[in-house]
């Protein structure tokens, strides 16, 4: 099969977090340390993906090439493309097609964050898929405002409908799409929707009406975020930052994923380790060494795998940093099931945490 290549489309106004993207795209603002961008490229790259293209605005070209260069420094391929206008997320595929050029692909929404200790594993079960369209959904509490799977008694895909008034199931999909090599084509078949755009959940349909349509369920043990709002943002940051600061999980690291992906010159790796400090405290990340000559998805997974993550797991870091309830200014006012998880001794000190900064 031919390598599939990845697609990150980072275009749009960011009209959700005025003022503060009238003068930067959204997809540049900070989640914790590193740059949005970040996030979603990080997903492609392991998925074993080299070749990416991003697709961004006229005015955002020019910020998305400084930022992020052309790849080489993490061992892979980034080239640019200007979306003329936001006209769907199905006209990524058309306006890709010539660097895509009958290959495969992946693509991520710029403003998509993704983590999970088998996410690795599970990109990679997709990238295997040589036909049709793979989609991953995660469970929400306002399935109103995704695009939503309808699925049947046995659990079969019947329909995929956009932000419906009356949501057929809690079963989001999330902004990252595997598809074949027929996705320009199909895309091109699109009638635009009712707001004028080329809908995502109609080239999808066509895969759905073809028989060629996987879903991949994202359990309690992954964490997706849509940070495309003011509250979203603050979440995925803190977020990044309990994983990154109290749990010595390296998130959203192009550098880090290179590094596990072998894709690094030997001179590279061994800067790169220096600058993170990873040379210098291998006990706390417990990271293992690539195997032979592998340079597949499975060192990262591994890596991931056998980190030290002191007993915090997704799920609880999701449960209890993700599911909370705030008041108008977005300040945490309880945690569920917290007693429980103080007992256990496995999010106390984030929510000691959490309280403190509520309190300042």
């Amino acid at each position: 099969m031919t390598q599939r290549k990845g697609i990150i489309l980072a275009g749009g106004s960011g009209t959700r977090l005025h003022p503060v993207t009238k003068g930067v795209s959204k997809q540049l603002l900070p989640i914790y340390d590193k740059p949005m961008v970040y996030y979603p490229l990080t997903v492609l790259m392991m998925a074993g993906i080299r070749e990416v293209m991003v697709i961004t605005t006229p005015n955002d070209a020019d910020q998305f090439q400084r930022v992020l260069g052309d790849g080489s420094q993490w061992g892979i391929s980034l080239q640019y493309k200007v979306q003329p206008s936001p006209d769907g997320l199905a006209q990524a595929f058309i306006l890709a097609e010539q660097f895509l050029a009958g290959a495969p692909a992946a693509m991520v929404l710029g403003d998509n964050i993704f983590c999970g200790c088998g996410l690795p594993n599970l990109l990679l079960e997709a990238d295997r898929t040589s036909r049709g369209s793979t989609i991953f959904t995660y469970q929400v509490a306002d399935p109103e405002r995704y695009g939503v799977v309808d699925f049947d008694s046995d659990g079969v895909v019947q329909h995929i409908v956009e932000k419906p008034s009356v949501p057929p199931s809690n079963h989001a999909v999330t902004g990252l799409y595997f598809v074949d090599e027929t996705a320009p084509e199909r895309a091109k078949n699109v009638w635009p929707s009712a707001r004028g755009e080329l809908e995502i959940t109609s080239l999808l349909e066509s895969y759905l009406c073809d028989g060629a349509l996987s879903v991949q369920r994202m359990g309690s043990d992954f964490a997706w975020m849509d940070a495309g709002t003011h509250d979203s943002l603050l979440d995925a940051g803190n977020f990044v930052r309990t994983l990154t600061e109290r749990q010595g999980v390296p998130v959203g690291s192009p550098g880090r994923v290179a590094l596990d992906m072998g894709w690094l010159g030997e001179t590279n790796q061994k800067n790169f380790a220096k600058k993170k400090n990873l040379v210098e405290r291998p006990a706390a990340l417990q990271l293992s060494k690539p195997r032979g000559n592998v340079t597949n998805a499975e060192n990262i997974s591994d890596s991931y795998a056998e980190m030290d993550l002191g007993g915090l797991t997704p799920n609880n870091l999701i449960s209890n940093c993700l599911d909370k309830d705030k008041d108008q200014t977005g300040l945490i006012l309880s945690f569920q099931k917290t007693d429980e998880a103080r007992k256990s001794g496995r999010v106390a000190g984030f929510i000691e945490e959490m309280v403190k900064a509520n309190s300042s």
